[in-house]
């Protein structure tokens, strides 16, 4: 039960349909598709055209997308891979040539695979849509042209990166005389708006042909890369099978490789052999939690790859096995070293969690990886750039290395449960690197301790950084926690953005016929139901 007495948020309910994104823009224009009688997916699509527009820097049609799916609640769940791939030109032998040498630099052209969210959107809707899709991007298209309020948080992201937008094609258009444009202040992106109708005229021709692909392909070459306007025009994402994993009483879907989902499900598998205790906070909790993380992450950074171009054994690294290894601390020795590759961490995202009258039930996440992506925005069609290509690894070895037609290492994930043969919890935790994490850590605090989705959203966050000893930890955690941590030998620091994170969920109360909705107070978004259709 909350106490009421502390700040904080309710839990959102509803009978009708639910919605919770990290915009209140995003949420309101989810829910007014809901009233409109379209689907779960639906609503998803267009909430997230609006972000790509009011977020900026944390999402954008020229980033990637994935997406979880269930009609009418069932656990028979689609999962969607919306992955970009590198250009078929692309060569590591090149990549070298021209310069790189352990890690792909942000505004290298080679950082930009084929953009996927477009064509995600469109798939996505085709098969599980009902309106179409310009009505689904009439809210963003006003907000791009018409302009939008700068939210508190999106602006405070937005004023760290002023540097990197000025030294990119990207400052004309978002900044304003020189500076990152002041929070509840109005903002505009009229080229990006005009691409936006394109796209709802055309479909996903309005992107992946004509005159916006040439701009984006043109302005790519011109940097040194190699894109070609058939690299875009064959572009597909794929409906694919979730991995999934029992946690408890649950049952975990994720989406499966490239993505770090099944990192996800690696680490609740070490976390279920353990005793939780009563305190989702105590130190011996938490050093749990972090050991485990660091265990699976060095997994993760060892195997996951495009499985279309490595092996990547799905039953083993869901296997008991390898679990109690790691809990034990083993790290298995046939393992290779992975090479080391810092660009996987960042920030920024957008989830949304969103379930229509009919129990539909979308998980979807859309991102163009680092805050403002790789900060080159092709001229024309005003499409910031995402920089994905930053989490392939550069040594020949390695079954993530840089080629032509694949795809890299994935950090985004949106996850959902099932119980009894039913949805039980839609959800996703933004943050990059911290997303595996983030679910494991949300999933335990919902199921072993019995917290709502919204306080198990609001408790204190740590993640311990891949690759270093330092441990990422938010200010609202206990001292006597810190503290605790300390003395055992964890290296405690302040995360690099304001908070770390941040999430969405929505539960399914079969029972009662009512959804619950959160949202992360870390972000500017909220949850909200829908009231008619």
């Amino acid at each position: 039960m909350r106490n009421f007495q502390n700040p904080g948020r309710s839990v959102v309910m509803s009978t009708h349909g639910m919605a919770a994104t990290s915009h209140p823009a995003a949420t309101q224009a989810a829910v007014r598709v809901l009233e409109a009688g379209g689907t779960a997916m639906d609503a998803a699509v267009a909430a997230c055209a609006v972000q790509c527009v009011v977020e900026p820097g944390s999402t954008g049609i020229g980033g990637d997308c994935f997406a979880l799916y269930s009609e009418k609640g069932s656990d028979r769940i689609t999962a969607y891979n919306g992955a970009g791939w590198a250009p078929q030109a692309t060569s590591l032998k090149a990549v070298l040539a021209s310069g790189e040498e352990k890690q792909l630099r942000r505004q290298s052209p080679y950082v930009v695979t084929v953009p996927g969210a477009v064509d995600a959107w469109v798939a996505l809707t085709e098969r599980f849509g009902r309106l179409p899709m310009g009505r689904l991007l009439e809210d963003a298209i006003r907000f791009a042209e018409q302009g939008y309020a700068v939210a508190p948080r999106a602006g405070t992201d937005w004023a760290m990166h002023t540097q990197l937008l000025a030294a990119t094609t990207a400052r004309d258009i978002m900044l304003v005389d020189g500076q990152a444009p002041a929070i509840g202040s109005v903002h505009r992106q009229p080229q990006l708006g005009a691409t936006l109708r394109k796209i709802a005229e055309q479909g996903r021709a309005g992107f992946y042909e004509g005159e916006v692909a040439q701009d984006i392909v043109s302005y790519l070459r011109s940097l040194g890369g190699v894109h070609t306007l058939e690299d875009f025009s064959t572009y597909r994402g794929e409906f694919v099978q979730p991995v999934k994993s029992r946690f408890r009483d649950h049952v975990v879907h994720e989406c499966p490789p490239p993505g770090q989902g099944i990192i996800a499900l690696l680490l609740l598998n070490i976390l279920q052999g353990l005793e939780p205790g009563t305190d989702p906070l105590s130190p011996e909790r938490l050093k749990a939690e972090i050991d485990a993380t660091r265990m699976a992450y060095r997994v993760r950074d060892a195997l996951l790859a495009d499985p279309r171009f490595a092996d990547v054994d799905v039953d083993y690294l869901l296997s008991q096995e390898l679990a109690a290894q790691l809990r034990n601390g083993e790290f298995p020795e046939h393992f290779k070293t992975p090479a080391t590759n810092a660009a996987a961490e960042h920030k920024d995202t957008v989830y949304i969690s969103v379930v229509d009258k009919d129990r539909n039930c979308a998980s979807f996440i859309n991102s163009i990886f680092h805050p403002f992506g790789s900060g080159l925005m092709a001229p024309k069609s005003g499409v910031l750039l995402h920089n994905r290509g930053q989490s392939f690894e550069l040594a020949e070895s390695h079954p993530n290395c840089i080629g032509p037609g694949k795809r890299p290492l994935h950090t985004i994930i949106p996850g959902m449960t099932t119980k009894d043969g039913r949805v039980e919890l839609v959800f996703g935790v933004m943050g990059g690197h911290y997303q595996a994490m983030g679910h494991a850590h949300f999933l335990s605090k919902v199921i072993d301790y019995g917290c709502d989705i919204q306080a198990a959203s609001d408790l204190p966050r740590l993640f311990p950084i891949p690759g270093t000893d330092k441990v990422e930890v938010e200010s609202t955690l206990p001292q006597h926690v810190a503290q605790a941590l300390e003395q055992q030998g964890y290296q405690l620091v302040a995360p690099g953005y304001p908070a770390i994170g941040g999430a969405q969920a929505i539960r399914v109360d079969w029972d009662n016929g009512v959804l619950h909705g959160a949202s992360d107070h870390r972000k500017d978004g909220c949850a909200m139901g829908a009231n008619r259709s």
